[in-house]
């Protein structure tokens, strides 16, 4: 029986996603019998009967159908008529009363209970209802989310590739004047999107949703949930999580399987069974991620800058920018609060709209990001307060003691313990699992802040795809040669007809119009970032250079490049000088000289980061975009010998950015503090200022750096300790002595000697082949 039912859901799923492929693929043909089909699938949603996953379903391929529907208000309502069930329940004074305060959520997930009756989340009666109550709360929002992401994909891909524009041109305007580049009105919106009138209606609940939820995790109602034997479950991780953070092989089968995590939270039960405490921490999380994705989707949907919702903004930006929200959210909470929504945001804001819509918004976040990783990384570095027992993951056993020390040391210094474990509360796991969680969840908030950064910099994802298709157009042009825009990587087909991207998908007229404006948003947004506010720009940039130092080659070497797009776009400028040519000069250099082996296969990168910083702010040269190219070296001021001339393209940072006009000594003196002599300096300049080919100048800065590593080693002598990652790289791995080290595979002989060779010196040397061993034919 059992087994019946598990193949009967699995049945049911399958059945569901096709339904959905079929009408994601076909939708015009399934238009004329939209209302039977309609009616159909509303007889199946009240027959009570069906699975949330399998109802999801249902209104994922009506909204698929509907998408082809013809007339835009015809659209519209039907997509409207769908979704009111769900926006009922939402509406519902039972909804809006668990959400209007941390009380009545924590009653209504059956959590307040559990003080006065522990007994009462194994009552089966109690846990069915509480079970139903959030499965009604979260399939709305879930409906909501399926059914707008359905519609946004169908509207991307229209003709006029979701542009709120009835006909494209045949060509992009030059001038880069785009009228739809600014807020465009709900009514505009709709011809393409049929979901996007629903949200003055949703967001209000939406953010009530996302900001009590956020509230729980407050540190004075933390501390308060952490002292109940079975409250404190609300705020742990889940089994799923606690899976992802271990190593598994092939052999375990999920979280449920032999050797999963299932009931290592809290310890003997699951969700699986009628038992609310392992249930809470896997309720918190869909509901916040759904929260997270909707309001990247209003993003996206451009909804969220229309004029008919200026005046919810403000209330918005109270509930996403929250200070309180913001400290208090594990480094897993915010993962998905940069991922699925302050990424998506600044890519989907019109670049107009920057300083209105972005900087309430991003100046506490990246402000606050800097504190929060500083934290989170100090102990594993050994330059904080705290030491490395700091990042043992809170569990049972010591939770109570955690929650206590809020009273006596305060919020602030309490957050800051906070973050050296991630936030992670893991329950009833094991040491190891919990520590392997608190490392995983550090590391990835690093890797997801670099990833976004690189993204809103154009150096990855669909904004690269932009830039490098026009440096396919240039090249193309340059010679005069338009196949080269006909073809795509050597790995993908072509016909040899149709205009490709760079990454060899097919080139529409509505991408064409697209890209145009995102070219001009790729140059905006850099713009906006590092130089139209202080507190985005600072907060940005030392976070970045932070990041060099810790020790994560992934996000060391993905910071890099963002350096570099640092450098092209405000090494020309005055105001960033101590912070490029001292404070991250000093991290790159140290990185190199101190040779820790977690650095091991990225020293090349953070030497071309020191060549940049140095050609820029010292020699007059700048180089091609990414660091890329030789040192471009800058005349002279014929006014003032003193001083270089700026480049022509010192404001556009995609064609290599500008230089610092006057010498800085910041760097020379970082070179003085390595054991560098002026004398010694100065001979490094002029061996630079002759050398300006990449290899040549990294060269140099390697050599030079080698002498101050050998140093460094002497200085510290044979007491050093053995810090994993954190060691000195043995000489067979560094970078620094690679001209050093003898080589693996020894040399060819100068004159070859084949097998043919010998055989026929030994056949002259021979007189009868036949008195000899018998050898075989293996060669014959």
């Amino acid at each position: 029986k059992d087994r019946l039912n598990e193949d009967v859901v699995g049945l049911r799923k399958k059945s569901g996603v096709s339904l959905v492929a079929v009408a994601k693929k076909v939708p015009d043909l399934l238009v004329p019998w939209l209302s039977q089909l309609s009616e159909r699938a509303k007889s199946l949603l009240s027959s009570g009967g069906m699975s949330p996953v399998n109802e999801m379903h249902l209104y994922e391929f009506l909204s698929c159908v509907a998408t082809a529907v013809e007339n835009p208000v015809d659209r519209s309502n039907f997509i409207a008529d769908v979704l009111g069930s769900s926006i009922r329940i939402l509406e519902s004074p039972e909804i809006q009363n668990s959400i209007a305060s941390v009380e009545g959520l924590l009653s209504f997930l059956g959590i307040a209970q559990a003080a006065s009756n522990p007994a009462s989340v194994t009552d089966p009666t109690f846990v069915k209802k509480v079970t139903n109550d959030f499965e009604m709360l979260f399939s709305s929002l879930n409906q909501l989310l399926s059914v707008g992401k359905r519609c946004h994909e169908a509207a991307k891909k229209r003709p006029n590739g979701g542009l709120p524009l009835q006909n494209l041109s045949a060509t992009v305007d030059d001038t880069c004047n785009f009228p739809d580049e600014g807020p465009v009105g709900i009514n505009e919106l709709v011809i393409n999107d049929p979901f996007v009138p629903l949200w003055p209606k949703v967001l209000p609940t939406v953010l009530k949703v996302m900001d009590v939820t956020l509230r729980v995790w407050h540190p004075e109602c933390q501390a308060s949930l952490l002292q109940n034997n079975i409250q404190r479950y609300a705020v742990a991780i889940s089994d799923d999580e606690a899976f992802l953070a271990t190593k598994q092989d092939g052999s375990v089968k999920g979280v449920f399987g032999e050797g999963g995590t299932a009931g290592s939270i809290v310890s003997g039960t699951d969700r699986r069974d009628l038992n609310l405490a392992p249930r809470w921490s896997g309720w918190f999380n869909e509901s916040r991620n759904t929260c997270f994705q909707l309001l990247g989707l209003i993003c996206m949907q451009r909804v969220i800058f229309a004029p008919e919702l200026s005046h919810l903004y403000p209330q918005f930006v109270a509930v996403v920018a929250n200070q309180e929200h913001l400290r208090s959210m594990e480094h897993r909470h915010f993962n998905q609060y940069l991922k699925q929504f302050i990424e998506i945001m600044m890519l989907s804001c019109p670049a107009p709209l920057y300083q209105s819509h972005l900087t309430a918004i991003l100046g506490p976040v990246f402000e606050h990001l800097q504190y929060r990783l500083q934290y989170s990384w100090s102990p594993v570095l050994g330059t904080g307060s705290l030491g490395i027992e700091s990042t043992r993951p809170m569990g049972s056993d010591n939770c109570m003691a955690a929650a206590n020390q809020l009273a006596s040391v305060g919020v602030d210094q309490w957050l800051i313990a906070y973050y050296a474990r991630g936030g992670l509360f893991v329950g009833d796991l094991d040491n190891v699992t919990g520590e392997a969680a608190v490392e995983k969840a550090r590391v990835e908030l690093t890797r997801t802040y670099a990833d976004m950064l690189q993204s809103t910099l154009a150096l990855k994802g669909a904004w690269a795809l932009v830039l490098a298709n026009k440096a396919r157009e240039d090249l193309a042009l340059k010679r005069n040669d338009p196949s080269k825009l006909m073809s795509g990587p050597i790995n993908k087909l072509a016909n040899g007809k149709d205009y490709l991207n760079a990454d060899g998908s097919k080139r529409t007229l509505a991408q064409l119009h697209i890209d145009a404006r995102r070219l001009v948003r790729i140059d905006k947004l850099c713009h906006f970032l590092l130089l139209e506010n202080e507190q985005i720009a600072g907060s940005l940039v030392v976070t970045i250079i932070q990041c060099l130092e810790y020790p994560d080659a992934y996000t060391c070497r993905r910071c890099t490049r963002i350096v570099h797009r640092i450098l092209e776009s405000v090494a020309w400028l005055d105001k960033y000088t101590e912070l490029l040519g001292y404070r991250l000069l000093s991290a790159a250099v140290k990185a190199i000289v101190t040779e820790p082996k977690w650095m091991v296969g990225t020293e090349w990168d953070m030497i071309n980061v020191i060549r940049d910083v140095y050609d820029r702010l010292v020699l007059g040269q700048y180089l091609l975009p990414g660091g890329q190219g030789p040192g471009l070296q800058m005349s002279r001021d014929p006014a003032n010998s003193m001083m270089f001339e700026q480049t022509k393209v010192a404001d556009k940072p995609l064609m290599g950015g500008g230089i610092l006009t006057a010498t800085s000594d910041f760097p020379r003196r970082i070179l003085m503090e390595i054991g560098m002599s002026q004398e010694e300096v100065v001979a490094t300049e002029k061996n630079l200022s002759e050398k300006r080919s990449a290899k040549e100048q990294k060269d140099v800065f390697r050599d030079l750096l080698r002498v101050a590593a050998d140093k460094t080693k002497q200085a510290e002598g044979l007491n050093r300790g053995d810090n994993g990652v954190l060691d000195r790289a043995g000489a067979e791995e560094s970078l620094l002595h690679g001209k050093l080290r003898q080589p693996t595979v020894s040399a060819l002989p100068e004159k070859l000697v084949t097998y043919s060779m010998m055989k026929k010196k030994e056949g002259s040397n021979s007189p009868d082949p036949a008195d000899g061993p018998w050898h075989g034919n293996i060669f014959d």
